[in-house]
C-alpha cells in the first residue's frame, strides 16, 4: 500500500510540474486594448470597461458573446478570438462597479 501511495504522489507531482496553465492577464488585455481597440473605438480603456458591471461582463463572456459586445460598443473594431480572454480580464477588472481605474 505504501508503494501505491508513493507512486500516486509522484505521478500527481509530475503532472503538476509538467502541465501548463493558460491564464489571461489584465495588463496584457490593457496593452491589447491600447494597440488594437482604442483607435477604432475612439474612447479610452476606462470608458470602454465601464460600459458594463463585472456581472454583466461575466454574463456576456460566459454566453460567448464578448466579441459581439465589443462590436456593438465599437462598430469599427475587430478583435481576434485569441485576444478575448485578456481583454475580458481587462474589462472585468475595470468594470463600472469595480472601483478600479486603468491608466489608459
Amino acid at each position: 500500500m505504501n508503494n501505491i501511495t508513493k507512486l500516486a504522489v509522484a505521478a500527481l507531482l509530475g503532472m503538476t510540474l509538467l502541465s501548463s496553465t493558460a491564464s489571461a492577464d489584465v495588463k496584457k488585455g490593457q496593452k491589447i486594448y491600447l494597440k488594437k481597440l482604442k483607435a477604432p473605438c475612439g474612447i479610452n480603456g476606462s470608458q470602454f470597461a465601464q460600459k458594463h458591471t463585472q456581472d454583466e461582463w461575466e454574463a456576456i463572456h460566459e454566453a460567448g458573446k464578448f466579441s459581439d459586445e465589443v462590436k456593438k460598443i465599437c462598430p469599427k473594431a475587430k478583435i481576434k478570438s485569441k485576444y478575448v480572454p485578456d481583454v475580458y480580464d481587462f474589462v472585468y477588472e475595470y468594470a463600472s462597479d469595480s472601483g478600479n481605474v486603468p491608466s489608459c
